[in-house]
């Protein structure tokens, strides 16, 4: 059984995000309404998202759950890289939100958490945001160094694309 990397569980539920990290935090619009709102979430927590975005997910649960294990690999044939990390929390509805956190296990080239949230403003906008704080666990991800926020960024702004798309189409 894996543990979780880092001693900030939750933190990306609500904020503030601990020092001693990068701190990443994208935003994206999706749409309008209920309708976006109920399409947009259902894509993140049964992670139609990270798939359409050409993300391998591999996960123990049909939706994000508190305790679901997640590997996620991105890359081409056999320079691919994993992922592994558990689900720490959800949100389904809650407030205007639905959408998870996960948090890095042994083996994740990064150390932290990360999360995915789709939320519904008051005015009727349909967002959602991407929120993580890590830094390196691997000695990859430390001779990367200032390569990986980029990427991340990339990533999360790959998502936020996709996302708006899946929700157009209904």
């Amino acid at each position: 059984m894996s543990t979780l990397t880092y001693p900030e569980t939750g933190a990306t539920r609500l904020g503030p995000l601990p020092r001693g990290y990068h701190h990443l935090h994208h935003r994206t619009r999706l749409g309008r309404g209920a309708d976006d709102f109920a399409a947009a979430g259902a894509a993140v927590t049964e992670w139609r998202a990270h798939r359409a975005s050409g993300a391998r997910v591999d996960a123990s649960a049909v939706r994000a759950e508190p305790g679901a294990s997640v590997r996620v690999s991105l890359g081409v044939g056999p320079i691919r890289l994993t992922a592994p990390c558990e689900v720490v929390w959800t949100a389904y509805g809650e407030e205007g939100r639905t959408g998870f956190g996960y948090g890095t296990l042994t083996g994740h080239p990064e150390r932290g958490e990360e999360c995915f949230v789709v939320e519904l403003a008051d005015d009727g906008t349909v967002w959602f945001t991407v929120m993580a704080f890590s830094r390196p666990a691997a000695w990859y991800a430390r001779l990367a160094g200032p390569l990986v926020p980029p990427v991340q960024l990339w990533y999360a702004r790959r998502l936020g694309r996709t996302l708006r798309r899946l929700v157009a189409a209904g």
